[in-house]
C-alpha cells in the first residue's frame, strides 16, 4: 500500500470506513490508520465522520502518466523516450543524471509527487507539498558539447513562461533561473529552474533540466519558505497538475533540438521583454561583495547586462545572486 493507493480511494468523494480501506488495499486497518497519519503529517487534511469513515477534505489530482501521454501532440511523442512517475524522490534531477549513468537518459522525463531533497540554484532547497505542485527533471544529450549551452536556462525560462501565459498568467523572467509573476506592484516566485550539466566542454554532454512549477501551495507551506511566492491555482483554482507537465514537456522538447542549433540568440528578445528588473536598481551579491547597479536586459550569450558607474558590466552566472532594492 502506498500514499498514492491511499490518496486514489480516498479522493472519490465517498467516506470509506477503517474496515473498507483495509479490505480494498489487502492490509490491517492498523496498516491503514498508520498511513492516515502519514498524510496528516504532510499536511493533507482529511475528514473524519463518526459511523461513515474517512475522506479527504480537499482532492489531489494524482500524476497521470497515461493522462499525461495522451495528451502530447504525436510529434512530441515521437522525441520522449520514456516518462517515469515516481510517489516520492530525493531529487527528480538525480534520478534523471543516475539513468544517464546507466547509459540512458536521453529524453527522459521523471516526475514525482514529492521529492525530500529538491534543489534550486546555489545549493538552495525547493520545497514542494505532497501531490500539490510539479516536480520534474529532463534528459537531453547535447552532441555540441557544454560551451554551446550558454543561455540555456534562460530560454527554458521563456518557455515556462509562454506555458504560464497561454492561460492568462502574467509571467516575468528573474535572471537566471526564476520565473516571477507579476501581480500588482508584487512579483511572487512561481517557478524555478535548475540546469546540471556533465561532459565535455566541446564534445558530447549530458544535461539534466529540472522544473519545479507551484501549482498549489497551503498556507503553512507558505510561511516555511520565506520569501515571496505564488501558486497557479491561487489564480486558476481548477489548474491541472498533468496538463501542465504535458505541456511543459511539449514546449521543452521542442526546445531542445532547436537550441542545440541556434543557440541562444531565438530566445533573447523573447527573454528580454519579460525580464522583471528592467531598469530598475539591483543589488548584485557576489560572494561577500555588495554592489548596486541597475538591471538592463541579455546579451546574445544569456549574461545580465547592468549599469553600474555610468558603465555597462556584463555578468555571468556562477556564484552570483541579483535581488531587487526594495
Amino acid at each position: 500500500m502506498t500514499i498514492r493507493d491511499l490518496i486514489r480511494l480516498l479522493g472519490d468523494g465517498d467516506y470509506h470506513s477503517g474496515e473498507a480501506l483495509g479490505e480494498e488495499l489487502g492490509v490491517s486497518r492498523t496498516a491503514v490508520w498508520k498511513q492516515l497519519k502519514k498524510l496528516e503529517a504532510l499536511d493533507i487534511p482529511l475528514e473524519a465522520v463518526k459511523g461513515l469513515g474517512y475522506r479527504l477534505a480537499n482532492p489531489i489530482e494524482l500524476l497521470d502518466g497515461q493522462r499525461i501521454i495522451e495528451a502530447l501532440p504525436r510529434e512530441t511523442r515521437k522525441h520522449l523516450k520514456r516518462l517515469f512517475i515516481e510517489e516520492s524522490l530525493d531529487s527528480t534531477n538525480t534520478f534523471i543524471r543516475e539513468r544517464f549513468r546507466q547509459g540512458a537518459g536521453h529524453a527522459e522525463v521523471c516526475l514525482a509527487e514529492v521529492q525530500s531533497a529538491g534543489r534550486g540554484r546555489r545549493g538552495r532547497e525547493w520545497q514542494t507539498p505532497w501531490g500539490r505542485s510539479l516536480v520534474f527533471s529532463l534528459g537531453w544529450r547535447f552532441e555540441s558539447g557544454a560551451a554551446s549551452l550558454e543561455g540555456l536556462s534562460l530560454a527554458i525560462g521563456v518557455a515556462v513562461a509562454e506555458v504560464l501565459e497561454a492561460d492568462g498568467l502574467p509571467a516575468r523572467l528573474k535572471w537566471p533561473n526564476d520565473v516571477l509573476l507579476q501581480i500588482q506592484k508584487d512579483q511572487p516566485k512561481i517557478a524555478g529552474i535548475l540546469v546540471e550539466v556533465t561532459g565535455d566542454v566541446s564534445g558530447p554532454c549530458d544535461v539534466v533540466i529540472g522544473i519545479g512549477l507551484n501549482i498549489e501551495l497551503p498556507p503553512s507551506h507558505r510561511e516555511d519558505i520565506g520569501q515571496s511566492v505564488a501558486a497557479v491555482r491561487d489564480i486558476i483554482p481548477g489548474a491541472s497538475r498533468n496538463a501542465y507537465a504535458a505541456r511543459l514537456m511539449e514546449s521543452l522538447l521542442a526546445l531542445l533540438p532547436e537550441f542545440e542549433a541556434e543557440g541562444f540568440s531565438a530566445w533573447q528578445q523573447r527573454w528580454n521583454e519579460r525580464n522583471a528588473f528592467k531598469g530598475r536598481d539591483v543589488v548584485i551579491l557576489r560572494g561577500d561583495k555588495r554592489e548596486e547597479a541597475i538591471a538592463e536586459g541579455v546579451d546574445i550569450n544569456g549574461n545580465l547586462e547592468v549599469r553600474m558607474n555610468g558603465e555597462t558590466i556584463t555578468l555571468a552566472g556562477g556564484e552570483i545572486s541579483l535581488r531587487a532594492v526594495s
